[in-house]
């Protein structure tokens, strides 16, 4: 019978990989992401436009010094 300091191992991985996942899925910018039962739609193009203001926003307040 395997022990439960395997079973704890097991699962952190497992949510580690899930959480690596979730990860590359957000850099990689993917509208849709489908993982067995659950699917999970993102509005790229806002997050896109949201991403450039945020670069863009320290830029003009260096250039104003």
């Amino acid at each position: 019978m395997l022990s439960e300091v395997f079973w704890v191992g097991f699962y952190s991985s497992m949510i580690g990989f899930l959480l690596a996942m979730g990860a590359q899925c957000y850099k990689a910018k993917c509208s849709q992401v489908k993982f067995c039962f659950i699917t999970i739609n993102r509005d790229v193009a806002g997050e896109e436009a949201l991403d450039q203001r945020q670069i863009q926003t320290p830029m003009q307040s260096q250039n104003n010094l």
